[in-house]
């Protein structure tokens, strides 16, 4: 599939091929020699990263490291940087906090941004997706946090994006509510088929949800896991607890004292 890819950043270099005619596979993300400096610190240091169509990936890393960085980058929120991003122009971003405007109503919050009359049919589309139909008419303050996470990924759904950006969606919601968006995130990605990009500190949700985790470090990505786990997975499967393990020894976590 030939992604409709666009440049965010450095737009006087040449652009790479976006369809795969440089001899490698389409990508819905191809980001070379990326850096970004805040005060003279880089917290991005030439980094490079493809994301293929329809992939979901999760980014790891301590606090610090450039994640959420790279993230507003790819979604077009920071463009002071030197190097190459190349993205698709349908992309959405959900953040840890919801965002929701308090003085709109819910399928009015899905709907901003968006060109065109207000179209609370569409709105009410993606609400019934996320399990949010019968609150279309609700003021966001009335929503529990597991229903303003929803609407917040209902508003990313409605422009039915190739690239779903995903800054730790959540990290603020309670243990039960979290298990549950976690479902519904995977399921609606297998749903939409989208390229997704999850930054997280939870290494199990990584194991959980991508095809591929990547660990970020010094400014750049320092190691690639691939996960070749059917879905859906189990968190008591031995491979998911090894691939787990795997990744808490890259973050720099010693697993043999934890368990101790």
């Amino acid at each position: 599939m030939a992604t409709d890819l666009h440049r965010t950043v450095n737009p006087s270099e040449p652009d790479p091929a976006a369809d795969g005619t440089d001899g490698e596979l389409p990508a819905t993300v191809r980001v070379q020699g990326l850096s970004r400096a805040f005060d003279g610190r880089r917290v991005l240091d030439g980094l490079d990263l493809r994301i293929a169509p329809g992939e979901f990936v999760a980014l790891l890393g301590r606090s610090g490291c450039g994640k959420s960085t790279l993230l507003r980058i790819l979604a077009g929120l920071d463009r002071d940087i030197s190097g190459t991003a190349l993205v698709p122009r349908r992309k959405a971003v959900a953040f840890q906090s919801p965002r929701l405007m308090p003085w709109k109503r819910v399928w009015r919050n899905v709907l901003l941004g968006l060109d065109g009359a207000a179209d609370r049919a569409r709105a009410e589309r993606a609400l019934d997706e996320v399990g949010l139909g019968d609150r279309a008419g609700a003021w966001p303050k009335t929503l529990s946090g597991g229903e303003a996470q929803r609407a917040s990924l209902a508003r990313a759904l409605v422009r039915e994006p190739d690239l779903l950006l995903l800054d730790e969606p959540f990290g603020a919601l309670d243990a039960l509510t979290r298990i549950k968006a976690q479902h519904l995130v995977g399921e609606v990605w297998q749903r939409h088929g989208c390229a997704v990009l999850l930054v997280t500190h939870d290494v199990e949700e990584a194991v959980l949800l991508a095809d591929r985790v990547l660990v970020m470090d010094g400014g750049a990505i320092a190691h690639e896991v691939d996960i070749p786990l059917a879905r859906p997975r189990s968190l008591t499967d031995p491979r998911f607890a090894e691939l787990r393990a795997g990744l808490l020894e890259l973050l720099g976590v010693d697993t043999a004292a934890a368990a101790a």
